[in-house]
Formats: C-alpha cells, sequence, structure tokens
C-alpha cells in the first residue's frame, strides 16, 4: 500500500543546461512555482541562472507522489489568473496552451454543511443567485453589495498592489489610499457579514482566506480579492495534474540552459561586506552567485541559512513573535472504485466552523471534530488514477506545531476519523476500497519542506504582516539576497506565488549592472 517510486521524469542529479559563463549567476533556493518563476524572469533579463533544489524532483509544495499506479499532486490544486502562467511561456516565446492543458471547472467548488445541505460555487451569476435563494432569498441583494467590493478589493489590491514589491516606506504611503478604499482592517467575515445575514452563506463568501493559510475572522477583507479573481478568470485544473505545470515550466528552463540540481539541500547563504556572495550545500560545497533568491520559506531562509550577525530586521525575536498560518494533515488515498457524484474540489465542513478556527489559530489545539478539502482530480482527469478506480486527496487544516502535536503517535488515529467522516458523508464504503495511502503532517512540512513551525504559508495574511509589513521580496537585511513565494509579499496561492516573482524583477538589478 505505501510502495513508492520516484516522478520518472526527473531520474537525473541535475536537469541539464548549456550557459554563458559570462553573464552575472543568479543562485535560486528552491524549485517551487516561486522559483520556476523567478528563474524564468532572470533568465530573460540576462542572468545565468542556476536552481538548487532539496528534494528528488521539482516543484517543492507542488511536488508529485507517484504511488501504486495513482498520481497524487502534493500540495496546490487550484489554478486561478491563468494569464500568469500565460505571461511565463510568452517571456519565453511560446504558447503556454501549446504545453498544458487546463481544464475550466464548473462548479468551481462544492460546499457541503454537516447537516448535508451544499452550495455550487461557480462564476455563473444566475447560478449562484439560484444556490443563495436556496439559503436566503433575502440575501440576493446583499451578495450584490459583496461582489462590488469584492471588483474593488481586486482592482486595488492585486490589480493596483499585487506586483509592488512595498520595497521601501514610500510604498507603503503610496498604497494607504488603497488600503483605506478597501477598508483593509477589517476582517473578511465582517465584511461579508456587512451584505449577508445567513451564516452558511457567509462562509461561503469568506472561507477563501483558508485556502492561503488565513482564518477568515481574523485576514483583511483586502483578500475578498479572491472571489472577484474566480469569477473574472475562472478556477482551472490543468490534465496530468498540478506536477503538468511544473513539467512545462521546467522544460522552459532547460530550453532557456537554466542548470536545475537536484538532492541538493542549501544549508547557508554566505555573506560578505553585508551582501550575499553565494550559497553553501549539505556536502559542504559552496557556489558563488551575484545574487541570491530564496524560494524557501522565509522565516527558515533567515533564521537557518543566514547567521545572526547579518540580519538585524529578521532577528530570531522577529521571526518567532509572528503570528504563522495554519498547520496541514493531507491524507492521499487511491480507492478501487470511483465516486462519480463526488466533484473535482469539494468542501466537506464539520459541525463548528469559528470555535473549530480559534482551535487552530488562536489556541493551537488539534480539536476531534475537523472541516476538510476534498480532492477528486479523477473527475477532471481519469488518466490520474488506474482504470476504475479514483485519485483523491483530504485536507485538513490544523494547529502548526507550537500545539505540541505528537503527530508520530496520532497521525494513523486522525486519519482514521477523517475516513470515518467521509465514509458517513460523501464516500460511502471508503474504508473497503482504498488500496492506496499516504500522509503528510505539520511535521513533515517542517523536515521535509523546511517549513518554520510546519506552517503551510509562512505567515497568516494579517493586515499587519501584508504588504510592506511581510518579508520583503528584496532582503531588508543583506545586499543581493532576495525571496520569492507564498511566505514573501503577496502572499501564499498560486497566483500570490507567481505574482512574488514578478514584484522581484522589479527590485532585482540589472544583469547589465555586472562586471563581466
Amino acid at each position: 500500500m505505501n510502495a513508492f517510486r520516484q516522478p520518472e521524469d526527473y531520474t537525473t542529479q541535475v536537469l541539464s543546461s548549456s550557459h554563458s559563463s559570462s553573464k552575472p549567476v543568479a543562485v535560486v533556493i528552491g524549485s517551487g512555482f516561486g522559483g520556476l518563476a523567478a528563474a524564468i524572469r532572470l533568465s530573460v533579463k540576462g542572468y545565468q541562472v542556476k536552481i538548487f533544489e532539496k528534494l528528488d524532483a521539482p516543484g517543492g509544495r507542488a511536488y508529485v507522489f507517484k504511488q501504486d499506479g495513482f498520481t497524487f499532486d502534493a500540495g496546490p490544486t487550484i489554478i486561478t489568473a491563468p494569464f500568469l502562467l500565460e505571461e511565463l511561456w510568452q517571456l519565453c516565446g511560446r504558447n503556454f496552451a501549446d504545453d498544458v492543458d487546463l481544464r475550466a471547472m464548473d462548479p468551481f467548488y462544492r460546499i457541503r454543511f454537516s447537516d448535508g445541505t451544499w452550495f455550487d460555487y461557480s462564476a455563473d451569476h444566475e447560478k449562484m443567485v439560484e444556490q443563495i435563494k436556496k439559503f436566503s432569498p433575502s440575501d440576493v441583494k446583499g451578495y450584490e453589495g459583496f461582489l462590488l467590493e469584492a471588483e474593488k478589493c481586486m482592482r486595488l489590491g492585486f490589480e493596483g498592489l499585487g506586483s509592488t514589491a512595498f520595497d521601501s516606506f514610500t510604498d507603503l504611503l503610496k498604497a494607504i489610499p488603497s488600503f483605506a478604499k478597501m477598508g483593509a482592517w477589517k476582517s473578511i467575515y465582517s465584511l461579508v457579514a456587512k451584505y449577508i445575514r445567513n451564516d452558511k452563506l457567509r462562509i461561503v463568501m469568506s472561507f477563501h482566506p483558508l485556502l492561503i493559510g488565513g482564518n477568515p475572522f481574523s485576514v483583511t477583507c483586502a483578500y475578498a480579492l479572491i472571489n472577484s479573481l474566480e469569477r473574472t478568470w475562472g478556477v482551472h485544473s490543468a490534465m496530468g495534474g498540478t506536477g503538468a505545470i511544473v513539467k512545462g515550466l521546467v522544460n522552459l528552463l532547460q530550453e532557456r540552459g537554466v542548470d536545475i540540481r537536484l538532492n541538493a539541500p542549501v544549508t547557508k547563504i554566505r555573506i560578505q561586506d553585508k551582501r550575499a556572495v553565494g550559497i553553501e550545500l549539505q556536502n559542504g560545497e559552496f557556489i558563488s552567485a551575484d545574487i541570491v533568491v530564496s524560494n524557501a520559506d522565509t522565516a527558515w531562509t533567515y533564521k537557518n541559512l543566514i547567521e545572526p550577525q547579518h540580519r538585524k530586521h529578521w532577528s530570531d525575536a522577529k521571526i518567532n513573535k509572528g503570528r504563522y498560518s495554519m498547520g496541514l494533515f493531507v491524507w492521499y488515498f487511491g480507492t478501487s472504485v470511483r465516486y462519480p457524484e463526488v466533484p473535482h474540489h469539494m468542501m466537506v465542513l464539520g459541525p463548528r466552523y469559528k470555535e473549530l478556527l480559534h482551535d487552530i489559530f488562536k489556541r493551537h489545539h488539534l480539536s476531534s471534530d475537523f472541516s476538510l478539502y476534498l480532492h477528486r482530480p479523477t473527475a477532471t482527469d481519469p488518466s490520474l488514477a488506474p482504470e476504475g478506480c479514483d485519485t483523491f486527496y483530504v485536507l485538513s487544516p490544523v494547529p502548526h506545531l507550537d500545539s505540541g502535536t505528537d503527530w508520530p503517535s496520532k497521525s494513523e488515529a486522525y486519519r482514521l476519523a477523517i475516513a470515518e467522516v467521509l465514509e458517513q458523508s460523501v464516500l460511502p464504503g471508503l474504508q473497503r476500497h482504498i488500496v492506496s495511502s499516504r500522509v503528510m503532517t505539520p511535521l513533515d512540512f517542517q523536515d521535509r519542506l523546511w517549513s518554520f513551525k510546519g506552517a503551510g504559508f509562512g505567515l497568516e495574511p494579517l493586515l499587519l504582516q501584508s504588504a510592506w509589513f511581510r518579508p520583503h521580496n528584496r532582503s531588508e537585511d543583506v545586499k543581493g539576497l532576495f525571496v520569492v513565494g507564498a511566505s514573501t509579499h503577496p502572499g501564499a496561492g498560486v497566483p500570490g506565488v507567481l505574482m512574488s516573482a514578478k514584484a522581484l524583477e522589479t527590485v532585482v538589478p540589472h544583469a547589465q549592472s555586472f562586471h563581466t
């Protein structure tokens, strides 16, 4: 059941290149979406790019497990704002659609409540109104008002500020009017509650921050932009899984002569005269660089890769004091039968909502109940499982490692509790049909992905941990050091991570500025 084989596409140690030694060298730590996107942009800007990846295959959190004939995307499964991917292909003179087949989801998600009722969430306005009427006809007008707020947040937050690097205090001052217009000091739940009265509909319209590591009762209402982003650009899934997008990005880099070195954990960023001059690998090897870009977890980068004397701003005390996103318990499983009634994306909510989130984010307490995200990619692409079978993963938000949970001893009992809930609700007969299984806990996020506190998304996207207050794309402490990915600005989620690479591009020096 737990037999594991590596992805066949990445059996070599170095994914290969031919490069010009006359170009300035940019070293990229990590090959998640942020690292791959940054590498493409740096390559186009004239850098000789070298990527160093801790794992045995590219992808970072978007790693792919192949097991027992099933293909499991380890992390991100929801693709919005596909134009950000198309842009990377265009920079390389290629057409995204030639390499990756995206399929639009309809509905985007099914949100199922513990009493068995559900809401099918989509971009179709008429369908959304009908869904709202099932629960509360009087909230239709309020929904229209909320949509206007969400569109304003997308215009001001995503389009206006997403690719701004917030490199200086001046950038923050310029953004304050936009924050004020969005009322960014309010939580997204309170914004929704202003317009919608029904408790279930309030959950439906405010759950999105959980997809990027935030508590809807605490996260700034600026993240209402996700609602508008999805309505404008849709929600998509890639045929072959999210790993097909990673493979496409890797192919672009190979064509551009960019090295991707696998099984190469970076253990130190070497600093001389307050400037990053290269990296050291776990095996002791040193690789010099003109600039270093970390796609690793930012808190981990500062705390574990940079010696304390070089980071006055990101001291251990400041890192430890931050409020971090929840942890993730993810169970990947394959079944010997198909469940055609289950859509591609489904939220299976438990009996508690606000109280459960309080346990996770505030008390750091592992509760006996849970709410789940159930992913069934074979609803769209049956090739991800053997014939007649289904591929799943189910994700349960849990506290990060400050909870003190003994995951090695608790993991199996927690998995069984999830299996029982799924069997009783949406997957009848599940436990006798499981033929492949593996789990990841916050401990795996810490040990395998080097995520501080085992948090799934870095700092929680609170107002005072966003934009200028989030770790900057250009290091505040070290010259020549830059960061991309979920734990820097603008934040988590595939669009946010890809936008971080765009923001990075605005603060990285031109390649021509280095002596050749």
